[in-house]
């Protein structure tokens, strides 16, 4: 009886992490929450594919100062144009570590840009399904 109780527990407890791994999530990065991390000069995923009506979180990994903004690097030149049905960013300064902003909720299917103005190239692009 002692042993049926154990492998009873046990498989409850595997059926239970399987589950818990499946449900939610970022499929596309293996990232469970939408968080987006930046280091000192890049988003971490630098794309990221969430659900309409999630929102994402920015989180800065080092005492790096970002200021996130609507937009894009092309090349070397800041492109801050927002799309249609995008939250609006205008500017946020991020500079110490584990400091997080929220970005959403992203009520609009489509593809959008943030980037950072203060470091060339890092962009980050959110899909929205």
């Amino acid at each position: 009886m002692k042993k049926i109780f154990v492998a009873s527990t046990l498989l409850c407890l595997l059926t239970f992490a399987l589950v818990s791994c499946a449900i939610g999530g970022n499929s596309d990065t293996g990232n469970t929450d939408n968080t987006v991390g930046m280091d000192s000069r890049n988003f971490i995923p630098g794309s990221i594919t969430i659900n309409k009506g999630e929102n994402i979180t920015l989180e800065n990994q080092e005492a790096t100062v970002h200021i996130i903004s609507n937009g894009s690097w092309q090349g070397d030149i800041p492109d801050s144009q927002k799309e249609p049905g995008a939250p609006v960013v205008n500017n946020v300064t991020m500079s110490s570590a584990n400091q997080t902003l929220v970005i959403g909720p992203f009520n609009t299917a489509g593809t959008f840009h943030y980037y950072c103005m203060v470091h060339d190239g890092m962009s980050l692009t959110v899909i929205v399904h």
